[in-house]
C-alpha cells in the first residue's frame, strides 16, 4: 500500500479515470457494432457522423489511439459505401 498522501490520492484518481475511460470506450465499441449491424445505407450514413464524433473525442482524450480511431472511421465508411 502507498505511504504518501499524494500517492494515495493518485491511486484514487487513476481508478476513477479508469472506470470513466472504460465506460466511454465500451460505449464507442457498442456504437461501432450497432453501425456495422445496419444494412440500410440511408440509416448507416445518418449514424456515421455521430459515431465518428464519438471516436474523435476518445482519440482527443487518449482513451483510444488516434490511429485506431482513424482506422475504425475508415472501415465504417467503406462498409457504408458497399451497402446498396
Amino acid at each position: 500500500m502507498a505511504n504518501h498522501k499524494s500517492s494515495i490520492k493518485r491511486i484514487r484518481q487513476a481508478e476513477k479515470r479508469k472506470l470513466h475511460n472504460r465506460y466511454y470506450a465500451k460505449t464507442a465499441r457498442n456504437a461501432v457494432r450497432n453501425l456495422r449491424a445496419i444494412h440500410v445505407k440511408a440509416e448507416a450514413a445518418e449514424m456515421l457522423p455521430k459515431v465518428s464524433a464519438i471516436l474523435d473525442k476518445l482519440a482527443k482524450t487518449n482513451v483510444i489511439h488516434k490511429n485506431k480511431a482513424a482506422n475504425l472511421k475508415s472501415k465504417l465508411a467503406k462498409h457504408i459505401n458497399k451497402l446498396a
